[in-house]
């Protein structure tokens, strides 16, 4: 399938479009890293614990992988503005209730629900809207400033939070985002809606379906971490033996292919479905949902070990921190913006792979460097490899993704595309932090069973406090437990020692994992396009 003509905005109104839709990206992502340098400030303020807080957080990421698909449904719906616009007002509603929070309910009620339902009708509303504004030409440049913007919320993100908490308060950060938001819904005026066809109904069988199988699915990869992947961890829920994250996944996936069954019915009926399984069977898009997957995998795998290799095995603040993961920020926007504009008639297949082969280099890179006595600068040069791939990537996928359909249909893809972010967001996080923690404490446990100074009852001890779920202990909260516990210097150096080499080993072991991640990807390369949007096809 091709893609329609779209709409080629003026220079002008095109000036306001695309910084109103990357803010909508910018925030939507900002969310994500934000105020996780200061979940504990955060847990203090409003009367609840740091594991209060991170429910919040795995609360947002679960509203918005479970509404995405319906989401871009309600588009076609009531028209991409309008679902853009309701989106920003009801995001900032939640950022205005978060902002005022006196305790965690109504956290909950504002940056989970009311946040994450608004990033669910903005999403694939941007998808639809940069489809509905730019000519098929003009597309690649657009998705990729509108990409590079989430992507740069995710890394400056922790920079704007320390700055915020320090400074000010966490809750200026999300007053800020209603001035955003409110600055977003004035300049929305100026965008062109999105066309659409007939008078589309939405199926409500389908969207509960659709929500509840990406909602289990990814609430069991968030819970991989705390209770095991396949054998459950000490005092964690299993059934038959298994960690309940198995049976969790298991029952996410049947929900999906219920769900896919039932849309097939409806196209065998001639009814409307949710999501038109022959966009399944769409190479094209395939591809660019798989690389959407990939890329987003390993992205967030990577913004999950670097900052902990900063902030906990370096001990930097959350401002130094933040300041070092601005090369990649520069590198991303840089390859994002100017790919298209200075080489717009390169093959997206050839910009695909070179973008994963920098993912690659930069992983192994920063593998190689990263040594128990290495400073912050090893992550420079890896970062900026990085931040180049991952500015490749978003400077073709958008395009590729949308240009294999009707314009018509680019919400409905739009819905698609986010929820497989969400799904390679998620994964990676939990997969490098499993593979992390798990490396850690094995090669935690080795050091100190070679150990003969300490004593058989302390190595059962740890074994069994460590395989319940490993900390990533910084050299500061490690020597403070050591003297409450009363273990004399000697040892205490000792336990020390060994914490900083298995920090490293599990950190080596996250990125060596994200590594053959980027490198599966490039086997599914082969179904992108060789062919610009908007260029005619090689005879």
């Amino acid at each position: 399938m091709a893609a329609g003509t779209g709409t080629s905005t003026g220079s002008a109104t095109a000036g306001f479009v695309l910084p109103t839709l990357a803010a909508g990206q910018f925030l939507m992502a900002l969310d994500s890293s934000v105020m996780n340098v200061s979940i504990a400030t955060v847990a203090d303020d409003v009367g609840t614990t740091v594991t209060g807080i991170q429910g919040a957080i795995t609360a947002y990421t679960l509203v918005m992988a479970m509404f995405m698909i319906p989401g871009g449904k309600v588009g076609a719906l009531i028209g991409r503005k309008r679902a853009f616009m309701i989106g920003c007002a009801v995001y900032g509603c939640g950022s205005l209730t978060t902002a005022l929070a006196p305790n965690l309910p109504v956290l909950l009620v504002g940056w989970s629900f009311l946040e994450g339902i608004g990033a669910a009708l903005i999403l694939p509303a941007i998808v639809a809207l940069v489809a509905g504004n730019f000519a098929a030409e003009r597309r690649p440049a657009a998705y990729g400033l509108v990409a590079a913007a989430g992507a740069v919320a995710i890394a400056v993100g922790p920079l704007i939070g320390g700055i915020a908490t320090t400074y000010f308060s966490w809750r200026w950060v999300f007053a800020g985002e209603v001035v955003i938001v409110l600055g977003i819904l004035f300049l929305t005026r100026r965008l062109a809606d999105a066309p659409t066809e007939g008078r589309p109904r939405i199926d409500l069988l389908g969207a509960v379906l659709s929500a509840l199988g990406l909602g289990v699915f990814v609430y069991g990869i968030l819970r991989s971490g705390e209770w095991g992947w396949f054998l459950p961890k000490p005092d964690a829920p299993s059934w038959l033996g298994i960690s309940l994250v198995v049976w969790l996944v298991l029952a996410g996936l049947l929900l999906i292919h219920l769900f896919l069954r039932w849309e097939a019915r409806l196209v065998e009926r001639d009814r409307e479905p949710l999501v038109d399984p022959a966009l399944l069977r769409n190479r094209q898009l395939t591809g660019g949902l798989v690389m959407f997957f990939f890329q987003y995998l390993v992205q967030m795998g990577v913004f999950f070990v670097v900052p902990l290799y900063l902030s906990v095995a370096l001990g930097l603040s959350a401002l130094k921190t933040g300041a070092r993961l601005l090369p990649l920020s520069l590198t991303l926007l840089a390859a994002a913006v100017l790919i298209p504009r200075l080489l717009p008639g390169i093959s997206p297949r050839r910009v695909v792979r070179i973008g994963i082969l920098l993912l690659f280099a930069g992983a192994v890179v920063l593998l190689a460097a990263l040594d128990a006595d290495a400073g912050a600068e090893v992550v420079t040069v890896p970062l900026l490899l990085i931040g180049l791939g991952m500015g490749a990537l978003a400077s073709q996928l958008g395009a590729v993704t949308v240009s294999a359909v009707p314009d018509e249909q680019s919400a409905e893809v739009g819905g698609i595309q986010n929820a497989v972010t969400n799904l390679g967001s998620s994964i990676g996080t939990a997969l490098a932090g499993s593979i992390l923690i798990a490396t850690l404490t094995s090669s935690f446990l080795a050091a100190v069973e070679q150990d003969p100074a300490v004593p058989a009852a302390v190595k059962s001890q740890a074994a069994v406090q460590l395989e319940s779920g490993a900390p990533f202990l910084s050299d500061a909260q490690l020597t403070a437990a050591l003297d409450q516990a009363g273990v004399d210097p000697a040892r205490a150096s000792a336990a020390l020692d060994a914490n900083a080499e298995a920090r490293v080993d599990g950190l080596r072991a996250a990125l060596a994992v994200l590594a053959l991640a980027a490198l599966l990807a490039m086997f599914f390369t082969h179904r992108i396009p060789t062919t610009p949007p908007g260029s005619p096809a090689p005879r």
